[in-house]
């Protein structure tokens, strides 16, 4: 850590306007493996936060734009990288597979006894300490289920569960633009199967079901969006390799 840059809390985050009333907010000093997308969508009646980052900092003191109205906050899942902040928005939602570990965010449970440490930093966040780190408990006073609906007023995104990176994993869809906030399910890197409470058998089975989707664009959890053709081959290539002879599907 002390051969990094050390990088105070203003300089954390960054916010990238993506059309479609769409901001991604990222901290651009973690590596792009664990570095989580966090995805603002401004709607007419309220604003939507889906995934919050490591925590370290905060999002409320140090990113306006998440302040300026009421917002719904999401959890894509529990683990470490997309939940830090959580317990700074009120108006909270998950899975109900996982809604005890959002209340309950114990590092071995959010998979930060494995991955939450100075190996993630490009740029070492000040304070920073491996040993301390902790996620504050975010109860959600909303359990979403497969087909339920954030209502931003004038936007509605329907909830997917994708169970298979981890049991309560959701995506959300906006079938007017075909617009896919798709979390750790899918995103244009190497798809995680093997942590905690990852299922092998499961991945497949939602990226098949899901492969059909008429999406226009995919906000990832991790690293950058994409288009409708290499959503395809990224769903295609991973179903491919886990069918491979020898490749039993069994749960991580």
């Amino acid at each position: 850590m002390s051969t990094l840059p050390v990088i105070e809390a203003p300089d954390w985050y960054e916010t990238i306007r993506m059309g479609d009333d769409i901001t991604l907010i990222h901290e651009p000093w973690i590596k792009p493996f664990f570095r989580c997308n966090i995805w603002h969508v401004r709607g007419r009646d309220r604003d939507l936060l889906f995934d919050t980052g490591l925590g370290h900092f905060s999002l409320q003191s140090h990113v306006p734009l998440v302040s300026e109205r009421e917002l719904t906050c999401v959890a894509s899942h529990t683990h470490f990288d997309h939940i830090g902040c959580h317990h700074e928005f009120p108006d909270r939602c998950v899975h109900a597979a996982e809604a005890a570990i959002l209340a309950d965010p114990r590092n071995e449970w959010t998979v930060a006894d494995r991955y939450a440490n100075e190996e993630m930093f490009d740029g070492a966040p000040e304070g920073w300490n491996t040993a301390r780190y902790r996620i504050l408990p975010a109860p959600a006073g909303r359990l979403l289920e497969h087909g339920d609906v954030v209502d931003l007023g004038d936007r509605a995104f329907e909830v997917i569960h994708t169970p298979g990176h981890s049991p309560g994993g959701i995506a959300l869809y906006e079938k007017k633009t075909g617009i896919l906030l798709s979390g750790d399910i899918i995103y244009d890197g190497p798809l995680i199967d093997d942590v905690y409470h990852s299922d092998v058998k499961d991945y497949v089975e939602t990226l098949l079901a899901m492969r059909g989707l008429d999406v226009s664009v995919v906000h990832g959890g991790h690293f950058p969006s994409f288009g409708k053709v290499r959503y395809r081959q990224l769903i295609d290539e991973y179903v491919a390799g886990r069918h491979k002879p020898g490749c039993h599907l069994q749960g991580g």
